[in-house]
């Protein structure tokens, strides 16, 4: 599984570079047909793995609530994210990865309570999830692209 993480990482890594010349303007642009914005996607990645991984599993996540709960499935942009925080939440999405290999790979995650997703998919373990979360990044990856 840490190869899957470091796979999540290069893609993260990857996305970021597509959207580096974008100005804090246009992170926070919705576009017509669309109900968020690039930001907002991107932080939402990152809410996800960690209520996924850490909060679906009774842990504590390695972020502050404030950079989980705005950004929940169902949520949209509620207000203009400064530069500083964009800066910050480009930050999150990268390095909450490192800790996520480290805890895996400490077992951090045993016992880890079955669920299923939105989808209709069903995550019985961590395993599961990491490879969920390949799928989930991709897609949202898609509509950053889009935007």
């Amino acid at each position: 599984m840490i190869n899957e993480i470091e796979r999540i990482q290069t893609i993260r890594h990857s996305l970021l570079e597509f959207v580096s010349d974008l100005s804090t303007e246009n992170f926070n642009e919705i576009p017509a047909g669309f109900n968020n914005n690039i930001i907002w996607n991107l932080a939402h990645l990152t809410a996800a793995q960690q209520g996924m991984c850490y909060l679906r599993a009774g842990l504590k996540p390695v972020i502050n609530e404030e950079y989980i709960t705005p950004f929940l499935p169902g949520k949209k942009p509620e207000r203009f994210i400064t530069e500083d925080e964009i800066k910050l939440l480009k930050d999150l999405f990268v390095s909450t990865l490192e800790p996520l290999k480290t805890d895996f790979g400490n077992n951090v995650f045993s016992g880890y309570p079955t669920w299923t997703t939105r989808v209709g998919v069903e995550m019985r373990n961590i395993e599961d999830v990491i490879k969920f979360l390949m799928f989930h990044d991709g897609l949202h990856s898609g509509y950053i692209m889009a935007m």
